[in-house]
């Protein structure tokens, strides 16, 4: 062997063996068979990079050894070789999972090509495979973070629900990572190798979600100057993962529940239904239940989500994990930002410790970033590198606060609430009211700023 990459040619004339053969020596090293049964034989053993077949041949013919490739390697690419009669059988080949096909008498230029890309083509599979295995495992149960018993019920019911198609609800505050769970349950799904979809409701105006969502056809409005295929359709034999869903219209829940009831979708300006094959994992950091109540959510809808539900915790309430997502945090940033490694020192630790993470598991995220970018150079960290908010002593979120609620003179979520307002508060001060901005610098959308804003009772100056 020469250390190309390996051809097998089957044919059952010996001149169109040796022809293709002479044709790709110089660039691959070439085994020819004479019959299906030796080509099957010879690849029990052997695995080439191509194979070519002839379709008709005596005994066993090439769409019966494309079968028999087919049951045992679903990536090696086959070209078959057919004369011009039998190009209705070739594409019958494609159908089973050929790559091509040539027909004879060939064109030398034509076959070297075909040669080229279909290896070309298997490499680009193959690398796609391993980047999809290694994201895959990224999003393995296994390697999420979290040993409080809050977050292994969590992981134990993503670990029941991913193989299966049902619909899955994810709810929690924000920042409790929705997003990572819903990515978990596709990549341990058998849809694995398909397509993951995320649409943020609540980041897409509603004259636009249905278009992104279904599709449109053109000149269905003013702007629709050509087809948009919908993220519903992109994401056919995969998952769309839905999140802020409890932001949607009630118009737009009605078509949603159709979809989940029927398998099939309606193009904006279409003129039928289109089936499709997706599995929907939703998202809300809202009382679904409460917004049923007033009117604003479906509660036909809500029980075809609410299949399953998965119930992420706030950070405040599964303290013990906050070291364990600290040191991963460390070293995830360092190696990000290629940082010497750094430690937190135990007095850093005991004040995020007793922080109350309104942010949850992102805005820790952020800090630890935002920490081991502007600390001094050294082994160890101390607290006066954490954020001034976090440092500047009593306050509306600060240790007076923290004692009052440990000694049960305060309950925990007027204390949230209270920190909350307050750093929102900040925030449309720094960016001069401007909620879009404000909300960038909270890492949220406006949408969901406005929301809290009225929840919490905060108003806006007068212009």
């Amino acid at each position: 062997m020469t250390g190309k990459p390996v051809v097998l040619i089957v044919d059952d004339e010996a001149g169109v063996r040796e022809s293709v053969r002479m044709v790709l020596k110089d660039d691959w090293e070439t085994v020819t068979q004479p019959c299906g049964e030796d080509a099957i034989e010879w690849l029990k053993e052997n695995s080439p990079a191509l194979a070519f077949l002839d379709i008709l041949m005596p005994g066993i013919d090439g769409l019966e050894v494309l079968e028999h490739i087919r049951e045992g390697d679903s990536e090696l690419p086959v070209v078959m070789l057919t004369a011009t009669k039998t190009v209705r059988t070739a594409v019958k080949a494609m159908k089973l999972g050929a790559f091509d096909y040539i027909t004879k008498p060939f064109d030398v230029d034509e076959l070297r090509m075909v040669a080229s890309r279909a290896i070309k083509n298997a490499d680009l599979l193959r690398e796609v495979d391993q980047l999809r295995s290694e994201v895959g495992s990224q999003y393995s149960v296994d390697n999420m973070i979290g040993e409080s018993s809050l977050m292994q019920d969590v992981f134990n019911t993503v670990g029941r629900v991913a193989p299966l198609k049902t619909t899955v609800l994810i709810s929690g505050e924000s920042g409790t990572g929705k997003e990572l769970i819903a990515k978990a349950i596709h990549y341990n799904s058998p849809r694995a190798s398909e397509t993951l979809v995320t649409i943020n409701c609540a980041a897409i105006p509603d004259n636009l979600l249905e278009s992104e969502l279904f599709g449109h056809e053109k000149g269905s409005f003013t702007d629709a100057s050509a087809k948009k295929i919908g993220q519903f359709e992109i994401a056919d034999k995969g998952t769309l993962f839905l999140d802020e869903i409890g932001e949607m219209s009630p118009s737009l829940q009605a078509k949603l529940l159709r979809v989940l009831e029927e398998g099939e979708i309606m193009r904006v300006g279409g003129s039928g239904p289109l089936q499709v094959d997706v599995r929907v994992v939703a998202a809300t950091h809202r009382d679904l239940r409460k917004l049923i109540e007033e009117g604003t959510f479906r509660a036909d809808l809500f029980y075809r989500l609410n299949v399953v539900t998965v119930t992420l915790p706030p950070l405040r309430d599964r303290p013990e994990d906050i070291p364990l997502l600290i040191r991963h945090f460390v070293e995830k940033k360092t190696k990000e930002h290629g940082l010497p490694p750094r430690t937190l020192g135990q007095d850093t630790v005991e004040q995020l410790l007793g922080y109350p993470w309104p942010g949850n598991v992102r805005e820790l995220e952020n800090v630890i970033e935002r920490t081991l970018v502007l600390a001094p150079d050294c082994d160890e960290i101390g607290v006066n590198s954490l954020p001034p908010d976090m440092t500047a002593g009593p306050s509306t979120a600060g240790p007076g606060t923290r004692q009052m609620v440990l000694d049960g003179r305060k309950s925990l979520d007027l204390a949230v609430d209270e920190f909350e307002k307050d750093i929102i508060e900040e925030a449309l001060s720094r960016a001069r009211h401007n909620q879009t901005r404000a909300a960038r610098t909270l890492g949220t959308t406006r949408r969901i700023l406005k929301y809290r804003m009225d929840k919490l009772g905060i108003e806006q100056p007068e212009a």
